[in-house]
């Protein structure tokens, strides 16, 4: 290629255009390992996993929520009323307090927490001592913990 320089004078000069391209043999090579990745057109298409689609919350009337007050306060638990009704634990925990429902609070009396403790440390798993309490493993730990007992892993040997 050819400029023209002043007074007529020509100066040649070239013009790299492949550069950084002219040795692609790393560049192929990552090419065709992605392309060993992609199925294959002819290969059958795996169908989505179903997965339900989120829908609207559940809302109840007024007689459904005067049902649920009147089933909380006869003794039913927040877990057996959602199920009843269609509606999450939660859901029926706030439409307990927003109508000035005192709840409950399902935990161990104190005694039951030295009856976990005892059993804890006689080998009991935390599993077995909140079914026989009726209560969550979680809150049997809890208690367990707030009382300093040394806890063990999930082979038995202490931490």
């Amino acid at each position: 290629m050819y400029k023209t320089a002043g007074q007529g004078a020509k100066i040649e000069f070239s013009v790299d255009l492949g550069g950084g391209y002219y040795n692609t043999k790393a560049q192929v090579t990552t090419l065709e390992s992605l392309l060993r990745k992609l199925p294959r057109l002819d290969a059958p298409v795996k169908p989505s996993p179903e997965r339900p689609k989120p829908g609207r919350a559940r809302q109840l009337d007024d007689e459904q929520t005067k049902l649920l007050i009147e089933g909380y306060l006869a003794g039913a638990t927040v877990y057996e009323l959602g199920e009843r009704f269609g509606i999450n634990r939660r859901t029926v925990s706030v439409v307990l307090k927003r109508h000035g429902v005192t709840m409950r609070r399902r935990g161990l009396s104190s005694e039951q927490v030295d009856e976990a403790v005892q059993l804890y440390e006689v080998g009991w798993p935390l599993a077995r001592i909140a079914e026989r309490m009726d209560v969550d493993p979680t809150t049997v730990l809890n208690r367990l913990r707030e009382r300093g007992v040394r806890m063990r892993d999930t082979h038995g040997r202490e931490r």
